[in-house]
Formats: C-alpha cells, sequence, structure tokens
C-alpha cells in the first residue's frame, strides 16, 4: 500500500513538472499574427482578418441639401405686422439630409456608393474609418444602377479595397457586409450568398443582384458585400422587408458593374455610357415559350428590332431568343442587359441564339446608341404648366439613357426645377410630352413655341411607362 502511494505521488509530481514546462513554454511565445485565411478550413477560427484588411477602406457618406422654402403670404397682411411686426414675408430655409455608407477603391480618394444616398443633395462629407471627416464632390451619377462615384477634396494614398470578380461568386459562398446601419457606427455582419442573378427586384434598370443574408439595415446602402479574400464583390443596396429592418434577404450590385461605373468615372465621363443592342426584349412566357417549340421559359426574346441597330446588322431577327452573351447564360432580358453592359464598348460579344429550333452564334458589335437627332436642350418658361421643365429631342441615346418605354416621337423631359409649375404638374424625367392642344410636338423649340403664349386651358398628351395619357388643366 504504501509502494502505491508513493508511485502516485511520484508520478502526479511528473505530471506537475510538464504541466509546468509547457505553460512556461506557452507564455514565453509571442503571439501569433492572424493572416487573411488561406483555406476555408482556416475561416472557421475567425473573421477578423478579413475585417482587417477590409474594413479601413469603408467609410459613411453624409450628404445634405439646404432647400428654400417658398414665403408665407400671411407675412405680408397689414393685419400681421401691425400686432407681429416684420417686414414682408421671407422664404424659409430647410435642410434635407441623407445617411449611408460607402467604400474607397482608388487611393487618390474616389469612392463608390448608392445614388440614392447621394440623390438630390448638393453637399456631401465623407467620415473614414480612422474618424477623420472629408468634403467630397460628385464625380458622377449613374441612376440606372444606382450607383454613384465620390471624389476626397483632401487627402491622398487612401486605403483601398480591392474589385473583385462577382461572376466568380457562387451560392453557398461566406460574405460580410459593412456600413454604417441607423447610423450607430461601422458594423459587420456576416452571412452567405442566397443566390445569384436575381432580376424582377425593381431597384434599377439593370436589375441582377447577388442576394445575401448578411444583415443590410437602412444605413448599410452603398456598403461594400466582402469576400473571404477581403475583395468588394459587391455595394450592398436594398432590402426585401415589410417592417424597414433586415429579415435576411437583402442584395447587393455585382462587382463588375461597379467597376464600369468607376471607369466611367476615371475616364472622365459625366454618365455611362454602355452596349446599345438596337432592339427590344420580352421576357418568354411558358405560353410562347411553347408556341416556339422550346422546352422550358428561358432566354430573352426579340420583340422589336431597329433596321439601323446592332442587332440588325448581327442579323439578328424578331422571334429569335437570345439565350446567352460570351457563353454565360441569359435566362432573361434583365440578364441580357447586365451582360451587355459590363462589356466594354468597341468590341464584340457573341450572342448565343435560338432560331427555329436551332441554336446558332452571332457577333454584335458594342457601340453606345447614337444622339441622333440632337438633344437641343430647352428650359420652358413663361406662364404654362411645363415652366420650369426642360426638354430634349428624343433619340436612342435618350431613349436608353432616361429608360423611355414605348415611344419614338417626341421631345423628353430631362430635368425639372424645384417649385414651378412643371413640379405641380407632377411632370416626372423621363416623360415624353407627344402634343399639346391638339398641335403635335416633334422638336424642343415646337414645345417653346406652343408655351411661349397664355392659354384658357392647355390639353397635354404624353407618354409614360409606356402608357400613353391625356389631361387638361386651367391656364
Amino acid at each position: 500500500m504504501r509502494l502505491f502511494l508513493r508511485q502516485v505521488f511520484f508520478s502526479a509530481l511528473v505530471c506537475a513538472a510538464v504541466l509546468a514546462s509547457f505553460l512556461e513554454g506557452a507564455l514565453a511565445q509571442p503571439a501569433q499574427e492572424r493572416v487573411v485565411p488561406g483555406s476555408r478550413a482556416e475561416i472557421a477560427l475567425s473573421f477578423a482578418p478579413i475585417v482587417k484588411k477590409a474594413q479601413p477602406a469603408v467609410v459613411n457618406v453624409f450628404a445634405s441639401r439646404v432647400e428654400r422654402l417658398p414665403a408665407n403670404p400671411l407675412f405680408d397682411d397689414p393685419v400681421f405686422q401691425r400686432f407681429f411686426g416684420g417686414g414682408g414675408g421671407m422664404p424659409g430655409r430647410n435642410m434635407s439630409q441623407s445617411l449611408g455608407s460607402g467604400v474607397i477603391v482608388d487611393q487618390s480618394g474616389l469612392v463608390v456608393t448608392n445614388n440614392h444616398v447621394i440623390e438630390g443633395m448638393t453637399d456631401v462629407k465623407v467620415a473614414l474609418a480612422d474618424k477623420r471627416e472629408i468634403p467630397a464632390k460628385i464625380l458622377l451619377r449613374d441612376p440606372r444602377t444606382d450607383l454613384a462615384v465620390l471624389k476626397l477634396t483632401e487627402g491622398a494614398n487612401f486605403p483601398t479595397m480591392e474589385l473583385g470578380d462577382s461572376d466568380a461568386l457562387e451560392v453557398g459562398d461566406l460574405t460580410l457586409a459593412i456600413g454604417n446601419p441607423f447610423g450607430v457606427g461601422q458594423t459587420v455582419t456576416q452571412g452567405i450568398v442566397s443566390a445569384l442573378a436575381r432580376t424582377h427586384v425593381g431597384i434599377s434598370d439593370y436589375g441582377f443582384f447577388i442576394q445575401t443574408d448578411a444583415a443590410i439595415n437602412p444605413g448599410n446602402s452603398g456598403g461594400p458585400l466582402v469576400d473571404m479574400n477581403g475583395r468588394l464583390v459587391g455595394i450592398n443596396s436594398a432590402i426585401f422587408s415589410k417592417s424597414g429592418g433586415s429579415v435576411g434577404i437583402g442584395f447587393a450590385i455585382p462587382a463588375n458593374m461597379v467597376k464600369s461605373v468607376v471607369a466611367a468615372a476615371k475616364g472622365g465621363g459625366k454618365q455611362v455610357r454602355r452596349a446599345w443592342m438596337g432592339a427590344s426584349l420580352q421576357t418568354l412566357s411558358q405560353e410562347i415559350a411553347d408556341g416556339l417549340g422550346l422546352d422550358r421559359p428561358t432566354g430573352a426574346l426579340l420583340a422589336d428590332v431597329d433596321p439601323k441597330g446592332p442587332s440588325a446588322e448581327a442579323g439578328l431577327k424578331r422571334g429569335d431568343v437570345i439565350v446567352s452573351v460570351d457563353g454565360q447564360t441569359a435566362d432573361d432580358p434583365e440578364a441580357v442587359g447586365y451582360r451587355l453592359a459590363t462589356k466594354p464598348l468597341g468590341g464584340q460579344a457573341t450572342l448565343g441564339v435560338l432560331r427555329g429550333g436551332k441554336k446558332i452564334a452571332a457577333q454584335i458589335r458594342l457601340t453606345p446608341a447614337p444622339e441622333t437627332p440632337a438633344r437641343d436642350a430647352v428650359k420652358i418658361k413663361g406662364a404654362s404648366p411645363f415652366a420650369g421643365a426642360t426638354v430634349v429631342n428624343i433619340s436612342p441615346a435618350v431613349i436608353e439613357e432616361m429608360s423611355v418605354q414605348g415611344a419614338t416621337n417626341g421631345v423628353v423631359v430631362s430635368e425639372i426645377d424645384d417649385g414651378t409649375f412643371a413640379q405641380q404638374l407632377n411632370l416626372q424625367r423621363g416623360d415624353v410630352i407627344l402634343a399639346v392642344n391638339d398641335q403635335k410636338i416633334e422638336t424642343t423649340r415646337d414645345l417653346e413655341k406652343v408655351t411661349s403664349g397664355r392659354s384658357y386651358y392647355w390639353k397635354i398628351t404624353l407618354a409614360r411607362g409606356g402608357q400613353v395619357l391625356t389631361t387638361v388643366v386651367g391656364g
């Protein structure tokens, strides 16, 4: 018994010595520096290295605009002035503000954000991760993609985030969303790619989104969706929610679309010029697919072809179905538009086309829409309902830029001043004025002439969203 106790005591001493030696060695070793994971297995440890790499390039965007309010006529009332004083109705002022996120993509200080974050705003300030606040100017707005590019006006050698290849993403890939939700400060959330090529979302003209379940809330707009290499693969733009908060369905603009907008801004452009098909596309229904002898309703049907456009030049015909662009599947018109919009101008793209049950290939030139006739912008003045609206002549370029539907004649409203008759009439950008008082409007000068005098009434015919509307307002 004594021998057994001695053996146990001796074994305990040995174990204690080994443990002490191990702890001494562990404490003596310096802490290992964490780096970006090199394999999927390493991701299980922590996302911190990815965040440390990406976070310095993420910024908060603060935009504002001072609005002048019309004077209250009550101030001009002599009785009011007698009792309350005052020297007439001075116009008031109202401050409109917007809050969002952004990401620096160039060391010179180029920042990408959502267009809706700075839409209508005049003053923009950017707060960096290191707490610096720097004024920024708006280089380019692209409403069609809901993207905008800003330029920091002070400093240089800013931290940047590399633009990744959004086409390389797969459903199930891990992602991080970084932004400033509800203005609480920079926040990181994690999720996966829930779906790719989401269309019919209704956010922008190029509906081709990455869907993620990483929590995205108001204030995240314009912030990056980041892959496991710390690269930007999307710009978080919208959520599907009935409450206004995240329910795990968020949408991001793919990085490959972001690249085309950034390239246009670097080139000094005020707008993004994209490839023009010269054709209108239609979504395939099961009935149309059956009529064309297709086994499933995927692809984009050519509903109309401009005889002078690139599609006609490539030999495409009405009734053809486009199923791919440069080997990448295109399930609907939005996918075709996105694929062509991300291609550089000046080259060609190969379209996979179904015609009469056979698949053929067509080479289409990547050229911008022509601006013929010239815009000849005119701001309407006087006392007509159009006063304060700027109109331009319709052309393929204007139709593409303003997403005009169902109209090839008339003049297009391109801008509306605040507080004007045109705004009170509820005219909208992209409206096509077809006739005024039964006089056909073919050019901007026609509208300027018709509205130069006074009238007891104004009969207005315009096209909006593919529908023709007629209304009569008092003169």
